[in-house]
C-alpha cells in the first residue's frame, strides 16, 4: 500500500483553518475582547423567505407517500435546471438542460472536474488565487504554472502567447482581489484557449455582485466560449446557501477535446461518484429564481454592497490602495506602512481585534496585501472600520 505522496507537497494547513485557529487562540486568551471577523467569506443574512417557504413545502411533501422523493437524478431535477436556464436566457445566453449539472457547491465541482482530465495536463492559475485551485491540482500531481496578477495590471492577468497551458482557471469577480474582467479581456482568454486547445475553468460564484451592465457575469456571454469553457456557480453567496450547499456547473455540448464530449465525461463522472443534491434543497434553490426570490436576494446583496462601500470609504480616508468593493464583496488592500500580510493580520487582531485574511495565503503575489469581506453584520462592519482607523492613526 502506498499513499498519494502528492499530498505531502501541500502546505501543512489550509489558509482559512490557520486564520480560524489564530483568531480562536486570541479570543481564548482575551475573553474580555470582542473579536470581529471580516476574514472568511461566510454570509450573515439568513435564507430569504421565498427559499425557506419552498423548503418547508418540500419537507411536507417528503412526509407523504404521494409526493415522497427518494434518489433523484444525479445531475439535478429538471425544475431547478429549467429555472437556471431561464436565468441565463434573461442575459441572452442560451443553455440546454443537459448542459446544466446541479451540485453541492462550486468548491466541490472545481476540484472534482479534474477527474475528467489527464494527469499530465499543464495547469495555468492566477497568482494570487483561491487556494482550492492550486491545492486540488497539487493533490493530483499536475504541473502548475502561475500567471502574474499584480497591482500594475489591476490583478487581472492576461494570456501570454509564449506560455502553453491545457487547463486555465479564471475567477471573475475574483476571489480574493475583487477584480472583474471586462468582455474584451475575457475574449482574449477565450481566443487563447481555443488557439491552444485548452479548457477554461471559469468560477462565476460572485456573478450576482456585478452591478456594471457592461461587465460579463458569465463567460458564455463571450463568443467562442462554448467551445473552450466550463462554468461553475454557487448559491452560497448569491442566496446565502453556505450552510445549505447547492451550486451548479455548466458543461457545453460543444466542448470537445481529444475527440470526446466533456459533457458526457462529466455526466459519467457525476452519475458514478455523486448521488445528487437533496430534493428539499433543490426546491429552495428553485425559489431563488422566482420574482419574489430575486427581489429578496438582491436586498441581501445590496446590504453586503453597502458594507463594502463602508470599508472602501474608510480605506480612502486612510489613503490605502485597494481593488474590489464595487462589483465584488471583497476588498483587496495593500498593507500599510510596508507591513507583510501575516504581520498586518497580527496587527489588526491584536490592536483592533479584527480578523481579515492575509494575502500571502493566496499566493506569492498576495504578499503585502490583505483581504476584507463585506459579508459581515452591518453594525460589526461599522465598528470594525472604526477600530481599524483608530489603530492605524496611532
Amino acid at each position: 500500500m502506498k499513499i498519494n505522496e502528492n499530498y505531502l507537497n501541500l502546505k501543512e494547513s489550509y489558509l482559512f483553518a490557520t486564520v480560524n485557529r489564530k483568531a480562536r487562540e486570541f479570543q481564548a486568551s482575551h475573553p474580555d475582547k470582542k473579536v470581529i471577523k471580516l476574514g472568511i467569506g461566510d454570509v450573515t443574512i439568513p435564507l430569504c423567505t421565498a427559499v425557506t417557504e419552498a423548503m418547508h413545502k418540500a419537507v411536507d411533501e417528503m412526509a407523504t407517500k404521494e409526493h415522497f422523493h427518494g434518489y433523484g437524478p444525479e445531475q439535478g431535477y429538471d425544475f431547478l435546471k429549467e429555472a437556471i436556464q431561464s436565468y441565463y436566457a434573461k442575459r441572452n445566453t442560451s443553455l440546454e438542460l443537459d448542459e446544466i449539472f446541479i451540485s453541492d457547491g462550486a468548491k466541490s465541482d472545481v476540484g472534482n472536474i479534474l477527474d475528467i482530465f489527464a494527469q499530465d495536463n499543464v495547469v495555468l492559475i492566477p497568482d494570487p488565487v483561491y487556494p482550492v485551485y492550486v491545492d486540488t491540482n497539487v493533490m493530483a500531481g499536475r504541473e502548475v504554472k502561475f500567471m502574474d496578477a499584480n497591482a500594475s495590471n489591476g490583478f487581472l492577468a492576461m494570456p501570454d502567447p509564449a506560455v502553453h497551458a491545457d487547463i486555465i482557471y479564471l475567477c471573475s469577480p475574483n476571489n480574493p482581489t475583487g477584480a472583474v474582467y471586462n468582455k474584451e479581456q475575457l475574449k482574449a482568454w477565450v481566443d487563447y484557449a481555443n488557439a491552444n486547445d485548452a479548457v477554461i475553468l471559469f468560477d462565476a460564484a460572485y456573478e450576482v455582485f456585478v452591478a456594471d451592465e457592461a461587465m460579463p457575469r458569465s463567460i458564455f456571454e463571450i463568443e467562442g466560449a462554448k467551445q473552450c469553457a466550463i462554468e461553475f456557480c454557487s448559491f452560497s453567496k448569491t442566496a446565502g446557501f453556505t450552510g445549505t450547499r447547492c451550486g451548479y456547473t455548466v458543461v457545453p455540448m460543444d466542448l470537445v477535446r481529444g475527440g470526446e464530449s466533456l459533457n458526457k465525461l462529466w455526466l459519467r463522472r457525476q452519475t458514478t461518484k455523486f448521488n445528487g443534491v437533496p430534493y428539499v434543497v433543490q426546491r429552495g434553490a428553485e425559489a431563488v429564481f422566482t420574482e419574489e426570490g430575486q427581489k429578496q436576494i438582491h436586498e441581501a446583496i445590496a446590504y453586503y454592497k453597502e458594507n463594502a462601500k463602508i470599508i472602501a470609504e474608510a480605506l480612502d480616508e486612510l489613503g490605502i490602495w485597494y481593488t474590489g468593493g464595487i462589483n465584488s464583496p471583497y476588498i483587496w488592500l495593500q498593507c500599510p506602512n510596508g507591513m507583510g500580510s501575516w504581520e498586518f493580520f497580527d496587527f489588526l487582531l491584536e490592536q483592533a481585534n479584527v480578523v481579515g485574511t492575509p494575502g500571502a495565503g493566496f499566493g506569492n503575489n498576495g504578499e503585502g496585501f490583505f483581504r476584507l469581506t463585506a459579508f459581515g453584520d452591518r453594525d460589526n462592519t461599522k465598528e470594525a472600520v472604526e477600530r481599524i482607523k483608530a489603530a492605524l492613526k496611532k
